[in-house]
């Protein structure tokens, strides 16, 4: 056991010792909370990586990984796609942020148009963060109200992040104009409108995450809403262009009257849209949404490449497959050993992996230990599986047999209560849960 420990510190050598370098000169090593140690114990996992290529990554101790974190679900397509490298290359030459809009942005807006059901017109940026700040202002400025109620995870802004316990520097003001519901609770979202009434601008939302929709009572929020003037907000910045052409609202048959989209528009590159009704989006000429990187040029080149794959390669589709595949194959794992305590949920594109904390001593132990053992089988996961199309059959593969071999160990673990001599590290504890 003691050789082991050591192994796999050796395995990590140089992460843990860049990791503990670069906290000198940028906090906790990263320029993204879920990049961190925050998320992956320092020690027992890769804390920097040096390249990845379709659907594997290399850790800068030369460590290969099949990658299900897939850049935080930004890539769709798999890392380094040709076409999308063909056509950022031609565009360098071009130029990559002009003095001028060019053509380029109006192609790409046209794409988003033709294939999102909800949208006559389009903005771009650089975040999903931004664009669902820029539909909570705008929703302001449309309606002349002030409360926002909110279900999911929406970024780090202000108007948001002060209703989670990381609201350090957010006025207080600020975070009383914000409201959490329960996505599937009618009542508790009917109590906010009625708390509010009269003074609410917005509700934002992720129609599809980890929680499982129950499509009637988002019917009742899209019709409440409406009768109430309402701006109702689709955050898609994950389930755009991942989960079907049009994202969830197609999906799901309801159409916002805003839609933030973000990750899986240019399989990695840095770019945002909101999008919606000519209504709301014509008062995006009075309010100040504004930056000089919104245009830039090779992030919309990859923009084009990826929207005009989903609306002629069946991109989606595949994505689905992929990840129903790789669900199945992880609960026959959890079937075959009677696991108890975890279970697979979500879109099949973007699984997520519930950890009922009821069945475990300490749940922080038995998930750091699985993500110590996962890496140590070359597996790169978090918290979900985010598939990209270079997932194929041998990766699937290797993530089953990975899970059969560390559930099994969890569970003698438990039934040992030997955490102390299995898990070389301390546990990591989340800095708060993103979603609700």
């Amino acid at each position: 056991m003691k050789n082991r420990r050591l192994n796999l510190l050796a395995r990590y050598a140089k992460s843990t010792q860049r990791s503990f370098q670069v906290e000198n000169l940028i906090p906790l090593g990263s320029q993204t909370f879920s990049k961190s140690r925050t998320q992956f114990p320092r020690g027992v996992a890769p804390l920097f990586v040096d390249r990845s290529k379709g659907c594997r990554t290399w850790d800068i101790d030369g460590n290969e990984y099949i990658d299900l974190v897939s850049s935080l679900a930004a890539v769709t397509l798999g890392y380094g796609d040709r076409e999308v490298n063909k056509a950022v290359k031609k565009q360098l030459k071009r130029g990559i942020t002009l003095s001028l809009p060019t053509s380029l942005e109006f192609e790409v807006a046209q794409l988003v148009q033709d294939l999102v059901p909800s949208c006559e017109k389009v903005r771009f940026g650089k975040t999903g963060s931004d664009a669902c700040a820029a539909a909570v202002r705008l929703s302001r400025a449309y309606t002349g109200k002030n409360h926002i109620l909110v279900s999911g995870y929406h970024g780090w802004h202000d108007w948001f992040i002060g209703t989670t316990s990381m609201n350090l520097g957010v006025p207080n003001q600020v975070s009383e104009l914000t409201h959490k519901f329960n996505l599937n609770d009618t009542n508790d979202f009917l109590g906010l409108i009625n708390k509010h009434e009269g003074d609410i601008a917005a509700v934002i939302m992720e129609p599809i995450s980890a929680v499982e929709i129950n499509r009637d009572s988002l019917l009742k929020i899209r019709a409440e809403t409406k009768k109430r003037g309402i701006v109702l907000v689709f955050d898609e910045t994950v389930s755009g262009f991942r989960v079907a052409p049009g994202g969830a609202q197609e999906i799901l048959g309801i159409t916002p009257d805003l839609t933030v989209f973000g990750k899986g528009i240019a399989n990695g590159f840095p770019l945002s849209a909101i999008a919606g009704s000519s209504k709301v989006m014509s008062h995006m000429e009075k309010v100040f949404y504004s930056g000089t990187f919104g245009g830039e040029l090779l992030s919309l080149a990859a923009a084009k490449v990826v929207l005009n794959k989903i609306k002629t390669q069946d991109v989606t589709k595949k994505l689905e497959i992929i990840g129903s595949n790789l669900a199945q194959k992880v609960n026959q794992v959890i079937e075959e050993l009677a696991f108890e305590g975890l279970r697979i949920s979500g879109h099949p594109s973007w699984n997520f992996l519930l950890w009922d904390s009821s069945k475990f001593k300490d749940v922080t132990y038995t998930k750091t230990l699985f993500l110590q053992e996962m890496f140590s089988r070359g597996i790169l996961i978090i918290t979900s599986h985010n598939v990209t199309l270079k997932h194929d059959k041998s990766a699937l593969d290797k993530i089953t047999k990975a899970y059969k071999e560390v559930l099994a160990l969890i569970q003698k673990v438990e039934k040992e209560n030997s955490y102390s001599d299995n898990l070389y590290v301390e546990p990591i504890e989340p800095l708060f849960k993103i979603r609700s």
